[in-house]
């Protein structure tokens, strides 16, 4: 009777872990080839080295996270200049360098352990930073939900394209059952993009032109000390980032990545996923908070979706046309979506702040709390170049400082 019991819930789970891992692609694939867009880099092999990269860390972390690792907000710009000064190949060389921090930074953690962390990271520093993880990404969310980031689509279909997009995952979110709640994501999507072919804003010319596969354009790296100079300061803040990014996944999972698989391992696995990305001629990977907000959304923390989701990209590298087919998604109909998973991030770290019932209008606090804000959503810079502190990494450090040297908090 026991083996009977058990055995549904199994033969349930392989096409649910497919059905869910093939959605979280769908979550993170407009922010994933956006970035090799605007750096000049391939999209096709920035999908295969975000599939290769969440392998590499799901290997290196026991398979315990579920996260999904692709293209790097926070090196577009850097990119941008090295590959203006340097060159392409030059350009993956300093990213394949800027990789190695990550591995570094990961075995200063593993000697010194993260008993430190409780201290340096307490609920008042961790809260705002997981809510700007969020906020801050907001505005790229809205920019793609009312058509700025489209030369083709107007106003008024974007607005269309991104709100019907939105209700409809809403919609299977909160009122779904079965298998229909665990798609609200692509069932948004999928409805976007039909009512984009009904309205004409949807050019297949791309999809019929593409062959069915294709290898994609590999770039192998060059090392010049000059481009690896200049890329190796900017590793920095996404490694302060992925602290908060693990925090926030664990937030959603109720698990402390921190511990076990434990920090070093998932920055080890960053590392050394941006390495290989490099290797390939991707752009650097990083936890994706898009995806994030989908396991919060789908209640879904099988790190084994984010393994389908990783083969699932590999093989879209190489069939070209479902490539391309991807690639003719309006961008209104991934900003309407985004927008809903953006704001989640933001609730995890609300929720936080909420839950450790410190004095949040107690001085100490309220400077720690607002100065991360600020920072973190307003976009502050500190330094220039190659050298800059700016938003989400500013802001984490600003918080770290602060909760260090001011004076514990005391309620009236």
């Amino acid at each position: 009777m026991t083996d009977a019991v058990t055995s549904t819930p199994q033969a349930d789970s392989l096409p649910r872990t497919l059905l869910v891992g093939a959605q979280m692609l769908f979550v993170a694939f407009g922010a994933l080839v956006l970035v090799p867009l605007l750096t000049g880099l391939d999209p096709s092999v920035a999908l295969f080295t975000a599939g290769i990269g969440t392998l590499v860390f799901q290997v290196t972390t026991r398979q315990s996270v579920p996260v999904f690792l692709a293209s790097s907000f926070a090196f577009i710009a850097p990119i941008q200049g090295s590959v203006a000064s340097f060159g392409i190949p030059a350009t993956l060389g300093g990213l394949f360098a800027a990789g190695l921090v990550y591995v570094l930074i990961s075995q200063f953690v593993r000697l010194k352990g993260i008993g430190w962390l409780h201290r340096l990271l307490p609920p008042v520093v961790v809260g705002p930073v997981i809510m700007v993880i969020g906020l801050a990404l907001a505005p790229v969310a809205v920019d793609m939900a009312t058509g700025e980031t489209s030369e083709t689509i107007g106003y008024g279909q974007a607005i269309a394209l991104s709100m019907i997009s939105l209700l409809v995952t809403l919609i299977l979110a909160v009122f779904g059952r079965g298998l229909l709640r665990l798609v609200p994501i692509m069932g948004g999507i999928l409805v976007g993009y039909l009512l984009g072919l009904a309205m004409g804003v949807v050019d297949m010319t791309p999809v019929v032109g593409a062959a069915w596969l294709a290898l994609p354009q590999f770039v192998a790296p060059s090392f010049h000390l000059a481009a690896i100079l200049f890329m190796i300061p900017v590793a920095i803040a996404p490694a302060v980032e992925h602290i908060g990014d693990m925090i926030a996944i664990g937030s959603v999972t109720h698990k402390n990545y921190l511990e076990k698989p434990g920090l070093h391992r998932t920055l080890l696995g960053d590392g050394l996923a941006t390495s290989v990305a490099a290797l390939f001629g991707g752009p650097p990977n990083t936890t994706y908070s898009e995806v994030t907000g989908a396991v919060m959304l789908t209640r879904n923390f099988n790190p084994k979706v984010m393994t389908v989701a990783a083969v699932v990209a590999i093989t879209l590298a190489f069939v070209a046309k479902l490539g391309a087919l991807l690639q003719t998604i309006p961008a209104p109909v991934m900003g309407g979506i985004m927008t809903l998973l953006f704001g989640s991030i933001a609730v995890v770290g609300m929720n936080i702040l909420v839950r450790a019932g410190q004095p949040l209008t107690a001085p100490r606090n309220l400077v720690v709390v607002s100065l991360i804000l600020v920072f973190g959503i307003g976009g502050m810079q500190i330094g220039g170049g190659q050298f800059a502190l700016q938003g989400v990494s500013l802001a984490t450090v600003a918080g770290i400082v602060l909760n260090l040297v001011l004076p514990p908090a005391k309620e009236d």
